[in-house]
């Protein structure tokens, strides 16, 4: 399906920031995702973060793999860069980019199946390199754009639409993240946008790499086999001149509690999310504390949210790999290609 640009016209009435832009000029096409996806909540996010902070659209880099996820970087600051990378090797393309040019902003948008399936190992060396960007991770548990897999987070006992239960252990992003020594290591809900857009600010402004770990409710998993109301079985018991899908619209789901507070939420098939948003009294610099508080957590079946990991003394992937102050492509030819004698003592050294 194309994507659809939204309408140019704006309220004029309607706050500006220090670049005099509002925050409609933030956005980006129509969103195709189903009507209630939490993706398009942390979409908003995003938007509300980049216009607060001021951030020059064309100073953004948004980068993506492949899956629902990654079809919100369409979605969000129509004037940035962007690139659609293959499945799960977008933190390639990311690591490029940045060594290319360290004065952009990158965001790289993925999900569950992106980065803890086929790009698992990809995201383990951006984490190790502490690549200076963004990390979101819109967590869902299945692979919706091929119609409810169990992804790698998906929790045990966890059903399927064929009513299957997942019998694999899961892999949770955040201890995956600590454990490689992630310098920001963050978990929001996608309903909670008044804690998912500083966290998203505080990632943008960290040096080094922040992952934000983002449970977003997937509004299809429910469309399991046996269902008279699949897909499946309409298509199965009538006869239609073109294959369509309708997905019925559902209500965005929404959440707002107290730091320190634990709350359950209900998801559009019934069952119910458990969060717990950390203490104000909670210190993020502890990492193997803030491992083992998830851990704990986790043996309850609740959710962590909120700053986990901060550590602000690492050295950023600029720092580590002495990268170039300037662009790249602002560099003059002799610059970029020395000649063939200088590469000749280049290539001596390594014999």
């Amino acid at each position: 399906m194309s994507s659809t640009p939204k309408p140019k016209v704006a309220n004029p009435g309607l706050p500006r920031n220090e670049l005099g832009l509002n925050r409609r000029e933030y956005e980006g096409v129509m969103s195709t995702l189903c009507a209630g996806c939490g993706h398009d909540s942390v979409t908003a996010a995003i938007v509300q973060a980049c216009f607060e902070i001021s951030m020059p659209p064309q100073s953004v880099v948004k980068l993506s793999g492949i899956g629902c996820s990654s079809k919100t970087t369409a979605y969000f600051v129509s004037g940035a860069h962007g690139f659609n990378a293959v499945h799960g090797r977008m933190p390639s393309i990311a690591t490029g980019a940045s060594a290319a040019n360290r004065h952009l902003r990158y965001i790289g948008v993925s999900g569950d199946g992106d980065s803890l399936s086929i790009g698992v190992g990809q995201l383990a060396h951006a984490i190790r390199r502490n690549l200076d960007m963004v990390y979101i991770l819109e967590n869902n548990g299945v692979y919706g754009l091929t119609k409810g897999q169990f992804s790698a987070s998906a929790d045990v006992g966890s059903k399927s639409k064929r009513g299957e239960a997942n019998e694999q252990q899961p892999i949770d992003p955040v201890l995956f993240a600590l454990t490689l020594g992630a310098s920001f290591v963050a978990r929001s809900f996608s309903g909670d946008k008044e804690q998912l857009v500083p966290l998203i600010q505080a990632g943008l402004a960290h040096k080094g790499f922040a992952i934000i770990d983002v449970l977003s409710p997937c509004v299809t998993f429910n469309d399991h086999e046996g269902s008279t109301k699949s897909y499946a079985y309409v298509r199965e018991h009538s006869e239609t001149p073109v294959a369509a899908d309708y997905i019925a619209p559902r209500q965005e789901i929404r959440v707002q509690y107290a730091p320190g507070e634990t709350v359950s939420v209900p998801m559009h098939d019934g069952s119910h999310v458990v969060l717990r948003k950390l203490d104000p009294g909670y210190d993020p610099t502890d990492r193997t504390r803030a491992a083992a508080y998830v851990q704990e957590r986790a043996m309850r079946n609740e959710y962590v949210t909120g700053l986990i990991h901060v550590d602000t003394s690492r050295r950023d992937f600029h720092e580590q790999h002495v990268t170039s102050e300037s662009a790249l492509n602002s560099l003059p030819f002799e610059r970029l290609c020395p000649g063939a004698d200088k590469l000749d003592k280049i290539l001596s050294a390594f014999r």
